[in-house]
């Protein structure tokens, strides 16, 4: 059993956003306002490299999903991120990576080096989070559940979720193959993969190569042209439409 634990709570605009803590880990839970207590398939989400949990990216996919088809939304901090702290590794490898952009040098190597380091840690919580998350009545062990992350929100996902039959399907993109495509190839739940096709960091051929690992019978590549960050935001209707599909929940309002 893990413990979950509330810790604030407010509501604005039909949604309820719920703080909580599992086994020492900082979450927040996003839930209809009017009936918070119905049962509904949940989202988990994992926020990008040096953001957090309430990061606007995280808040604005939650709004969607919680108002557009009336999801249960979370999300975690990662390791080092938001309200936890950092070690001497994340200092070191974040040291390293203003480095190398300083220097003009590829960042890829150091993201990925230090994106499995925290994958490490964070499948481990995101699992123990699903666990209690799960014994809440508005959510329960028998509905289904998504799992959304892109950049380093992929480079946690896709070990979670090849290693978690919960998940029934996810939205990635926008992370290098190097460490993620052999366990993209144990992954058979449909797909969404958003791809950036001017990114200065992650090459096409690096991205077309992550989505053709995953072995899912049914997925779809999102292909946007600009930069890194530049994904559009209709990217994110996108994904609700996809979540509200294979979840079985339909859409209740415009996303």
């Amino acid at each position: 059993m893990h413990s979950l634990q509330f810790t604030a709570e407010s509501s604005s605009n039909g949604m309820l956003e719920r703080d909580f803590v599992v086994d020492g880990v900082p979450g927040v839970l996003w839930s209809p306002a009017s009936d918070a207590a119905d049962r509904a398939p949940l989202v988990l989400m994992a926020h990008g490299g040096g953001t957090h949990k309430k990061h606007p990216a995280m808040a604005g996919r939650a709004r969607l999903l919680v108002t557009g088809c009336g999801f249960h939304a979370a999300v975690i901090d990662a390791p080092g991120h938001g309200d936890r702290p950092r070690t001497a590794h994340d200092e070191a490898e974040i040291a390293e990576l203003f480095r190398a952009r300083a220097a003009g040098e590829p960042e890829g190597p150091i993201v990925v080096r230090y994106n499995d380091h925290l994958a490490e840690r964070a499948v481990p919580e995101y699992r123990a989070t699903l666990d209690a998350l799960q014994e809440l009545p508005e959510i329960g062990t028998d509905g289904p559940v998504g799992f959304w992350g892109i950049n380093m929100g992929t480079a946690i996902g896709v070990p979670f979720v090849a290693t978690e039959a919960r998940i029934a399907a996810a939205v990635f993109g926008q992370h290098w193959p190097d460490v993620l495509a052999e366990k993209a190839k144990r992954i058979t739940v449909p797909i969404e993969f958003d791809l950036q096709w001017d990114d200065e960091h992650i090459s096409r051929e690096e991205g077309l190569a992550l989505f053709d690992a995953f072995a899912s019978k049914e997925k779809s590549l999102h292909v946007n042209s600009g930069r890194h960050k530049e994904l559009p935001r209709f990217e994110a209707d996108s994904a609700v439409r996809f979540f509200a599909r294979h979840l079985g929940r339909p859409i209740t309002s415009p996303a």
